[in-house]
């Protein structure tokens, strides 16, 4: 327990600036952790503070909605402090966000920082490109490395769960 917040299984997804890559990992995650029954807090936030309170871009909206999934009522923040011991996982997109959050972690945060791709065999380490500055095909692309990196976490997070059950 740290500054009253409990700390419980939970995943913050960062990027950037909070309206691309991660709320589609929120959201894309959100629904890998309800089918499989997990119970846990997810959300996404971002290393800078360049969109503060706004949407997602409409790319990022249009490519989740064409997988079924609506990230349009999610609003950009970024990390803070109280971040590093309410979630379990903070898991950055790039290696350039993960170097901010370590540079930003409390020494005595709880959280684990890794990076998406990092629970897939064979791509620890590889970054989600950033698709801000290209287009549709690029948001697409980005959806599908995001959405394989947010299955295995959510693999990996049930397995874990139910290990420490048994």
């Amino acid at each position: 327990m740290h500054g009253g917040i409990e700390h419980k299984t939970g995943v913050l997804f960062v990027c950037l600036g909070n309206i691309c890559r991660s709320p589609m990992a929120e959201g894309a995650f959100r629904v890998a952790a309800q089918e499989r029954g997990l119970a846990v807090l997810v959300d996404s936030a971002g290393t800078a503070s360049y969109h503060l309170g706004h949407e997602p871009d409409p790319r990022a909206i249009a490519v989740a909605r064409a997988h079924g999934i609506d990230i349009a009522g999610q609003s950009a923040r970024q990390i803070d402090r109280e971040d590093f011991y309410r979630f379990s996982h903070i898991i950055a997109m790039d290696r350039a966000n993960l170097e901010a959050l370590r540079s930003k972690a409390p020494r005595d945060g709880t959280a684990r920082l890794a990076m998406l791709l990092d629970a897939l065999e064979g791509r620890r380490g590889e970054p989600v490109a950033d698709p801000y500055y290209g287009d549709a095909a690029a948001f697409e692309a980005a959806w599908q490395v995001i959405s394989r990196g947010v299955e295995a976490w959510a693999e990996k997070l049930r397995r874990e769960a139910a290990q420490q059950s048994a």
